[in-house]
């Protein structure tokens, strides 16, 4: 989907293009690939980042037709440049692929502009194009300097509990993550123990909840060889593993009650035993849990044993739920924006006023965890840089209309409104519908479908069968 700029449509002065001294400096400072053509389509300015990207030299392109040197997917049929120069209209940020010399698909946006001469004739068009091979590393390295696993947050009871963070992960004493699931209580171990003495040692997990009583014990304090049937070798278990490091017991509020007599010697004493064996050993790790329900509650119903819980509960934090701190909902969904188009090569950088609006009217029963699926089932869908309300799920769409009344069916009605007038202007053109709105045709066939637009009786195809993208 090309977005559309609300500014004035770019015109390029003809007189700057022929690849003079001045202009051509002034091109091959731009790290975005950039080339002219005349209105035989053929190349009359080649720049050096588009010299990498396609692996082409610039006297070899120049003067060919832009249509061998980069065969994008594009060039036949539905050409960006085309389109600008027989409509006027510019394009922006239109994702496509090309082929670079060795035949290599490379995934590009591109954006065009009109090219014309002193007395405002058309003479040409401009397109620039930005690898997304060397955004990605862009973002990789912007990962890398701030952290994947950064706690993003503007709410003031968390930055308070960020801001003791260092001084609890100094120490050595237990502590108990408390909070809803996918609030991030995992997000916050990590940080617990990247800032502490054992960073250099490993951080060993374990789910209390996700295993049988006998397995939980057995990967939680391993066994010695013919411990049981199938104990062929000795196997060490996560406390082994985390030594010198930290071990994070993820959901221990489900813990058996067999094994919490064995965790609390461990807390204890600092001794365990595996299965089969019947000398102690020494832990030397720092016990970081979590759980999702209150253990003061477990404790009278005699599901937690009150001695372990004084010993678990000797340092405790809180996460929010993010329906407490819902302002964090735009900085959190740019950081998961800029991670998943760091992974998959596909930017998409920001939401639509209407999507926000959905996200912040939200309770968020999962947390930030849900916002994250569904922001990457956007991601997913997006065929530009922007989310718009037609990419998030169906369910979510709908839930949020049982909450909040009208507020969906609002922006609908506007959806509505402007796919009509889009199609009354185009003649029916679907295609050319799409083009006018911002977006790809398939975006627009899904909405037409979902909101029950009737479409004109009059098709308008034919009668549009000269334009730069033909197929409606």
């Amino acid at each position: 989907m090309a977005s559309r700029d609300p500014t004035p449509h770019p015109v390029v002065d003809a007189s700057e293009t022929g690849c003079s001294d001045r202009f051509e400096t002034v091109v091959n400072s731009i790290s975005d690939g950039v080339f002219a053509v005349d209105r035989d389509w053929r190349i009359t300015c080649f720049n050096s980042a588009a010299e990498k990207t396609i692996g082409i030299s610039r006297e070899r392109a120049l003067g060919r037709p832009c249509r061998e040197v980069f065969r994008a997917n594009i060039c036949e049929e539905a050409c960006a440049l085309r389109y600008t120069m027989e409509t006027g209209r510019p394009i922006v940020n239109l994702p496509v692929h090309i082929r670079d010399a060795r035949g290599s698909r490379v995934s590009v946006t591109v954006s065009t502009a009109l090219l014309k001469d002193k007395e405002g004739r058309v003479v040409g068009g401009v397109e620039t194009f930005r690898d997304l091979n060397l955004v990605k590393e862009l973002l990789q390295q912007v990962a890398a300097d701030h952290g994947r696993e950064q706690i993003v947050t503007q709410n003031p009871t968390l930055l308070h509990i960020l801001d003791i963070v260092p001084t609890i992960a100094e120490s050595e004493s237990t502590v108990l993550i408390g909070g809803e699931s996918g609030t991030g209580k995992g997000l916050l171990a990590k940080a617990i123990h990247r800032l502490s003495t054992r960073s250099d040692g490993p951080l060993v997990t374990i789910n209390c909840g996700a295993l049988p009583e006998p397995l939980l014990e057995s990967e939680l304090f391993g066994y010695k060889a013919g411990a049981f049937t199938g104990a062929n070798r000795d196997k060490p278990g996560r406390v082994a593993a985390a030594a010198r490091g930290t071990l994070f017991l993820d959901e221990i509020g489900d813990l058996p009650v067999g094994i919490q007599v064995k965790l609390l010697r461990l807390l204890q004493d600092r001794l365990y035993e595996p299965l089969g064996e019947v000398r102690s050993r020494e832990a030397d790790v720092r016990i970081v849990a979590a759980t999702h329900q209150d253990l003061g509650k477990l404790v009278e119903e005699g599901r937690f044993r009150q001695d372990l819980f004084y010993r678990v509960n000797v340092i405790r934090l809180e996460m929010p739920p993010l329906r407490e701190r819902i302002n964090d909902v735009p900085l959190l969904a740019e950081s998961f924006l800029r991670r998943l188009s760091m992974a998959r090569a596909k930017v998409v950088s920001s939401l639509s006023p209407q999507v926000m609006e959905l996200l912040m009217a939200y309770r968020f029963p999962g947390n930030v965890r849900e916002l994250e699926n569904i922001l990457e089932h956007a991601y997913v869908l997006a065929a530009a840089e922007r989310i718009e309300v037609s990419d998030l799920p169906d369910w979510f769409r709908a839930r949020v209309r049982g909450s909040h009344g009208d507020r969906p069916s609002a922006v609908e009605a506007l959806e509505t409104r402007l796919i009509r007038e889009a199609l009354d202007r185009s003649g029916g053109n679907r295609t050319a519908a799409a083009r006018d709105l911002g977006m790809h045709k398939t975006t627009l066939h899904r909405k037409i479908r979902k909101l029950g637009i009737e479409l004109p009786a009059r098709d308008g195809r034919a009668a549009n069968k000269g334009g730069g993208l033909r197929r409606g």
